[in-house]
């Protein structure tokens, strides 16, 4: 099957340059249903992008639909503000039950806004407010999102050019392997915290990735984690996790700090955590560290009540019985596999990840996008990350089968196969 794009039109006349994704995927897209878009030709995509991780249960998940439905036909409350709800009070027990207690994590939850960079920037806020200073640190190639206070924190120079300002009080550090194993684990970092005439300002926190999405698929150890935990911990500085993407059950466990062993102070979710692509995000932080007076962070959108519901209905649905995490690291498994078959095959690619979460790295940045571009046309979604978008990135949702994986999978091999 080889597509032929179709006139855009209003979108090309109407809608701004800044659109990014629909260049790469030039199709009208009217449908979706589990791990495949339909667009208004009827041509059928596997979608191995997830709405970037945002679509982990899949498009249209039946059991998050009914619930959604059902909630929107008896009136439910849609807007709420911060107003307490029942749907609110439904996915904060929900959460508790299912999520913190099984963890014995001690979180507070904040809704600070309907996107991940409201999360971070809520998080960046509070851990300044807590310690009484300003800087932040941060790692290179990290993605925190496109507000200024998660720019600062954000390493690609393209994304941080746009906007428009000096971008102030973040540092950044080595992530795990940055010197490919060469430098021993936070020597400069810790050099620096030490030294009284270094220059660096005191930190207030430390934000990170365990997985490094937009960066290129970079994935920390888990050794390198608790190193970095208990940096924070003799230092006096804040532990920040960005789980936008690889939480919600991306790596396998629920929060993918889970394998570290650690408990970050402050833990932010967004994309998967309404598990039907409704905007919603959280920060999570430890109860001593709730010192916001009321009214001090706030937004207009906080109470998506229909996320509340599809997020319950989530959580009800895939995290009560511990069955998700076991599928994700079997799919995983799958994933590994045939990437390790294809990387044999061409001695220019390389590949990492972990759970459902996967990178295929070319020497010539030129060939990802080849092997994306050639993806589409063979109707599979995948899009490039990286610092010179030289990665091929894997991010199917988690409730994909494992023959539309196994097709995925195969599609993607004769990609690479074809653009060689």
């Amino acid at each position: 099957m080889t597509i032929t794009p179709p006139a855009l039109s209003v979108f090309e006349t109407l809608e701004s340059e800044v659109r990014s994704y629909c260049r790469g995927w030039p199709a009208v897209f009217d449908r979706a249903r589990g791990a495949r878009l339909t667009d208004e030709d009827g041509h059928s995509y596997l979608d191995f992008f997830a709405g970037a991780g945002s679509l982990n249960y899949g498009h249209n998940n039946p059991v998050l639909k009914r619930a959604l439905i059902d909630y929107i036909e008896r009136d439910g409350i849609t807007h709420g503000l911060d107003m307490a709800t029942t749907a609110k009070r439904a996915f904060l027990e929900t959460f508790r039950h299912v999520i913190l207690r099984p963890r014995d994590l001690p979180y507070k939850v904040m809704f600070p806004g309907p996107t991940g960079t409201n999360a971070v920037e809520s998080a960046l806020k509070l851990a300044r407010k807590v310690k009484g200073r300003e800087s932040v640190v941060s790692f290179t190639n990290a993605f925190h999102g496109m507000s200024l206070g998660s720019l600062a924190v954000t390493g690609n120079a393209f994304k941080r050019a746009g906007a428009g300002i000096p971008l102030v009080h973040g540092t950044p550090m080595p992530f795990d392997n940055y010197f490919d194993g060469t430098v021993p684990d936070f020597l400069w970092f810790e050099r620096l915290l030490e030294d009284q005439g270094s220059g660096l300002n005191k930190p207030a926190a430390v934000i990170v990735e365990t997985v490094q999405g937009e960066g290129g698929i970079n994935v920390a150890r888990a050794e390198w984690l608790r190193a970095l935990a208990e940096l924070c911990h003799r230092q006096d500085m804040l532990l920040i996790v960005d789980d936008i993407q690889m939480g919600c059950g991306r790596t396998g466990g629920f929060f993918s700090f889970e394998e570290a062993g650690i408990v970050p102070d402050i833990v932010t979710l967004s994309k998967s955590i309404s598990g039907y692509g409704l905007p919603m995000s959280l920060c999570l932080f430890k109860p001593e560290l709730d010192i916001w007076e009321p009214g001090e962070h706030n937004g207009t959108f906080r109470g998506n009540n229909p996320a509340f519901v599809t997020a319950a209905a989530a959580l009800d649905a895939y995290w009560a019985d511990g069955q998700m995490e076991k599928q994700t690291l079997a799919r995983g498994e799958q994933v590994e596999q045939a990437l390790l078959a294809i990387c044999a095959e061409e001695p220019t690619a390389h590949f990492r990840g972990r759970g459902l979460v996967w990178g295929m790295e070319f020497e010539d940045p030129a060939r990802a996008a080849a092997v994306c571009a050639r993806a589409f046309q063979l109707g599979l979604l995948l899009e490039t990350s990286g610092p010179q978008s030289e990665v091929v990135k894997l991010l199917p949702p988690l409730t994909i089968t494992t023959e539309e994986l196994d097709e995925g999978l195969r599609t993607l091999a004769r990609c690479v196969s074809e653009t060689a």
